[in-house]
């Protein structure tokens, strides 16, 4: 028999509003919500800390910065991936969408990079089958639509492996996220240290692969998607056309648009729309594309990511609830939603028989400070 869990004397992140009571959580799984500031024997008193869901992730590059942290550096995988799920448990991750890249490129004679997909996706479901790992994993597939390999490696992937999310990334240089090519030119100089020569180079090769193979790509991912039975995403949409062709490829799921136009198209679609996290911290996107914080102001942001920082992840969640006055709507975006569009319905609120993933904050300032982190049922932070 295992005891019990009780956060007890909490106010509860419930799904449309906030409540001050405890939750009980029995066998990994939440038994009970009681209202009310009693705390019961051996109960934990939370002091009228938030009590919410765990957080649910869809996109972060935090895992490939743990294999590669710097240039032309791999740490042993095995290591990496304990790193990361040890770093995203401590920010209040509790379920996470670990995103792979499918595709590469070797040819181009300046800047390749190669495949890895397969490889590391197998070596995270194996750290998961024996139990290894804080939270709960699952994978998304970032499919590189400006690539040479991505036909061959999304073959290498089936319905077995559980693929949650696939993304339609097009890298191409003047478009989506790098319509302005001088901030693609700044990210290859400053990580890659690329000279004018060599980045020039570059784009004409990233443009020609896009021009022969792009449509091909975008079929083929939107094709293994259906395969996988996973959601599929696309990614930096900037205008209404690209959101339709999106749409047209059974995307419900709208990683990053780069304007308000492809936001206002996303909502008109029926697409739910994932800002970065960051870009709402930050107060504005270091790609120069729209804010997160006009978005949110405008009602066409539903859920948030961390991106390129795990802890922006609660922290932007808590800067949404104070933006919309009410802060377990912001804390769905992190939670409740996330989980949805991923097609997962036992986790994300506080509800009895849902996993017991909770997290324990309080606000310090404009900052949420994590006092306890729970994996069903288990403390893992």
């Amino acid at each position: 028999m295992t005891s019990d869990l009780i956060l007890a004397n909490a106010t509860l992140v419930l799904p449309t509003e906030t409540l001050r009571g405890a939750v009980v959580v029995r066998d990994g799984a939440i038994a009970a919500i009681d209202a009310g500031p009693a705390v019961p024997p051996g109960a934990i008193d939370c002091e009228g800390d938030f009590v919410a869901p765990g957080l649910v992730e869809l996109h972060t590059d935090n895992l490939e910065r743990h294999i590669a942290p710097r240039p032309k550096v791999e740490w042993p995988h095995e290591a990496a991936i304990i790193a990361h799920d040890a770093e995203l448990a401590s920010t209040g991750i509790t379920t996470v969408f670990d995103a792979i890249r499918a595709g590469s490129v070797a040819t181009d004679g300046v800047h390749g990079y190669e495949r890895y997909a397969r490889r590391v996706a197998d070596e995270i479901l194996a750290l998961r089958a024996a139990g290894a790992l804080k939270i709960s994993h699952h994978l998304h597939l970032r499919a590189e639509i400006c690539s040479e390999t991505l036909e061959e490696e999304l073959a290498e992937f089936g319905p077995e492996d559980r693929i949650g999310i696939v993304s339609m990334m097009d890298h191409t240089p003047g478009q989506r996220q790098f319509r302005d090519v001088s901030k693609f030119a700044d990210y290859l100089r400053g990580k890659h240290s690329l000279g004018e020569a060599g980045i020039e180079k570059y784009f004409d090769h990233l443009r020609g692969l896009s021009a022969r193979l792009g449509p091909r790509h975008e079929a083929a991912t939107a094709a293994a998607a259906r395969r996988f039975g996973a959601a599929l995403a696309s990614h930096d949409d900037t205008t209404a056309e690209q959101v339709s062709a999106s749409q047209a490829h059974g995307a419900r799921l709208a990683e990053f648009p780069t304007t308000r136009e492809a936001a206002e198209a996303c909502r008109r679609a029926g697409i739910a729309v994932i800002m970065g996290a960051p870009n709402l911290v930050r107060g504005g996107s270091h790609s120069g594309n729209v804010a997160a914080q006009a978005l949110a102001e405008a009602d066409r942001l539903d859920i948030l990511s961390s991106d390129y920082v795990p802890a922006a992840l609660l922290m932007g969640a808590t800067r949404l609830g104070a933006i919309w006055g009410d802060m377990a709507r912001g804390l769905a975006a992190v939670t409740a939603a996330p989980a949805a569009g991923a097609g997962l319905t036992d986790r994300g609120r506080l509800e009895p028989g849902l996993r017991g993933d909770l997290v324990r904050f309080r606000m310090r300032g404009l900052a949420p400070a994590l006092r306890g982190v729970w994996a069903q049922g288990r403390q893992v932070a």
